[in-house]
């Protein structure tokens, strides 16, 4: 069973990983042509793209001048302990032991608006590009079109050894997939909470559940898309009513 998730926007790269082991990116060199073409852009055009006040402007464009290869413990930080955003906190990656990471090493990949498909091991530096962003490199007209053929690609020669792929990455991130290219069956769980008589989808909870999901699948080493319906934590419940079976809903309240 193979996870994808999306990156956060919410990055931390002062506080040390549980762990001194890395990869590197395997997308390095696309990496480079995205930042190479950031570096022409001013900060206002920076701003208008990204819709960024202007402090995190400035921020991200010394980001993309410090960018620099090669990269190592000095400066860059695994992407698993990297990231901070809601889906982060759910995964709660810093209490995972040496066996659970190797784990995740295997079984779960970020999706990436600058490095395309990472591992929770690979090291990343700082940075600011939303996969959505309509940023031109190239021939293509935006990151999708530049990330699609290499990330679906990547994600076949894995589910060689897979079956199924959880997405638990938001429908920004997941478009990045060619699913109709893609040798995998798909299950899309959905997370929702009580609100009168229904049930409706909360961005923050939603985000934080597919975390804590993403770290079920890591502790019970779930294999098979029947065994995710066990997931309780955090008081849901599989919600046999509002589900079909490529995607399971899960409630509470």
């Amino acid at each position: 069973m193979l996870i994808v998730v999306s990156p956060a926007k919410k990055l931390d790269f002062e506080a040390p990983a549980p762990t001194d082991k890395f990869t590197q990116p395997t997308e390095l060199e696309k990496s480079k042509l995205l930042i190479k073409e950031l570096r022409k852009c001013d900060p206002k055009e920076i701003s208008s793209l990204m819709k960024l006040s202007d402090s995190l402007t400035q921020l991200n464009v010394q980001r993309y001048k410090d960018f620099k290869t090669p990269f190592n413990l000095k400066n860059a930080k695994q992407a698993m302990f990297a990231f901070k955003g809601d889906t982060y906190v759910g995964l709660d990656a810093e209490t995972m032991k040496a066996k659970d990471i190797d784990y995740a090493q295997k079984h779960l990949r970020i999706l990436s608006g600058l490095y395309g498909l990472v591992s929770p091991l690979d090291l990343v530096q700082p940075y600011r590009l939303e996969m959505g962003t309509k940023f031109a490199c190239g021939k293509n007209k935006n990151l999708y079109e530049f990330w699609r053929e290499s990330i679906t690609e990547k994600l076949n020669g894995l589910l060689k050894k897979e079956k199924t792929l959880v997405n638990l990455a938001s429908k920004e991130y997941f478009s990045a997939i060619n699913i109709k290219n893609l040798h995998a069956d798909i299950i899309t769980p959905a997370f929702k909470e009580k609100k009168g008589d229904d049930y409706k989808m909360v961005g923050f909870f939603a985000k934080k559940a597919r975390g804590m999901m993403s770290r079920y699948i890591i502790d019970h080493r779930i294999e098979e898309p029947k065994d995710l319906l066990k997931f309780d934590v955090d008081g849901y419940q599989y919600n046999k009513k509002l589900s079909s079976q490529r995607e399971p809903v899960f409630t509470r309240g």
